[in-house]
């Protein structure tokens, strides 16, 4: 029943809004993974984010393809934490302090041979004001799994469309830009780095329109 409302409500609601409000640009969209495990890392300004992420892969993938997010975020108010893990589908992990392993969902997601999508930044940053500091979990995973596959995914213009604190959608187009996939390095610090720096210089090599 769950995988059949998600379908109901990506293609009926998401997409329509994705595609038709929003105007997607996507650049290399081949290079998505068709298969898992794999991680989707990508920048994290708007509400949108997920949605869009999700939009990309056919709806008979949607099943495998979990964003992870703070369990205490979603999962405070039931209907909401029902609707996020049934319709969503997020993996809800819970923050350092509650748990022993909070990756450990993770780990055992991509064992399945899920795609996960991952924001390192953490919470919602101001509408494309560059990066904020990565977090380490994405690190962790690559470090445990060394065959994983990371796929550094830029968003652009979501963070004006529907930034943190809106309650409806502007309608705007935004840029998505897929990168080849990466995996980790001998060193984890080096493979953060190498990561950040994908994002820093695509953010300075295309041609963004220009916020008012």
């Amino acid at each position: 029943m769950s995988k059949a409302l998600q379908i109901i409500f990506f293609a009926l609601f998401v997409r329509p809004i994705v595609y038709i409000l929003i105007g997607l640009n996507v650049t290399n969209w081949q290079k998505l993974p068709k298969n898992g495990p794999a991680v989707i890392v990508a920048n994290h300004n708007s509400h949108l984010d997920t949605l869009v992420l999700m939009s990309l892969f056919p709806l008979s993938m949607l099943q495998k393809v979990r964003p992870v997010a703070a369990a205490d975020y979603f999962l405070s108010n039931p209907l909401i934490g029902w609707f996020a893990k049934n319709i969503i589908g997020i993996l809800p992990i819970h923050r350092k302090g509650e748990a022993d392993n909070p990756l450990e969902g993770c780990f055992r997601a991509l064992d399945e041979g899920d795609i996960l999508i991952l924001f390192p930044e953490g919470s919602r940053g101001e509408p494309e004001q560059g990066l904020a500091t990565f977090k380490k979990g994405v690190q962790i995973l690559a470090e445990k799994r060394p065959n994983l596959r990371i796929y550094p995914v830029v968003l652009h213009g979501l963070g004006k469309i529907f930034p943190k604190g809106a309650w409806l959608p502007l309608p705007f187009c935004c840029d998505v830009i897929v990168g080849d996939f990466m995996k980790f390095q001998m060193t984890g610090p080096i493979f953060l780095e190498n990561l950040v720096e994908h994002f820093n210089t695509v953010f300075r090599e295309q041609s963004f329109p220009e916020w008012s």
